[in-house]
């Protein structure tokens, strides 16, 4: 939990106006959330953020590769990401509970902005609910060799003799159907 500290931009001593920020995503980021759906990654974000009087205004730029596993072979591959989000933050002295996902709320008396969940959250949004080799991953293919064993498995021809296999006395209710 330590190396999520990196992930902090100290903005009160800031002027009023644009500064950039550059974050490095690795393994240690990943490896500081115990379920993330991602393990291992490479990526780079390049975090632009506007400080008004009264709000901030955070534009990110995340680009690189994650390392996910396909469905259908179960191989690792680098899958390629590039994408950017928005946030607004807002400073209120009250407690403000009604935060969306657009605009986060600070106190007036913080000094600096986490984005460390903010970017695991943005991250792993992104990661297809169905993964495949050759869908999203950058010059890969499904591994020949877990194909052939899948194609030549026995619970699969089994599957496809019970398809077959009906009792005939559904087909003879089939033609009343049909009439």
């Amino acid at each position: 939990m330590k190396h999520l500290k990196y992930y902090r931009i100290p903005f009160s001593g800031l002027t009023t106006g644009k500064h950039n920020f550059e974050f490095d995503i690795d393994d240690k980021f990943f490896d500081c959330y115990e379920h993330s759906l991602v393990k291992k990654g490479q990526l780079k974000a390049d975090v632009e953020l506007q400080k008004q009087e009264n709000m901030l205004i955070v534009n990110f730029h995340v680009h690189g590769t994650i390392q996910l596993t396909c469905d259908v072979c179960l191989a690792a591959f680098d899958a390629a990401q590039d994408f950017q989000e928005r946030l607004l933050v807002k400073f209120t002295n009250d407690d403000w509970n009604q935060e969306t996902e657009d605009v986060l709320v600070l106190s007036k008396t913080d000094y600096e902005l986490d984005i460390a969940g903010l970017l695991y959250e943005y991250i792993n949004v992104r990661v297809p609910y169905y993964s495949k080799c050759s869908e999203q991953g950058t010059n890969a293919s499904c591994d020949p060799e877990m194909l052939a064993k899948l194609s030549d498995s026995p619970d699969l021809e089994t599957d496809k003799e019970t398809e077959e296999k009906t009792d005939p006395r559904w087909d003879i209710l089939k033609k009343i159907k049909n009439n």
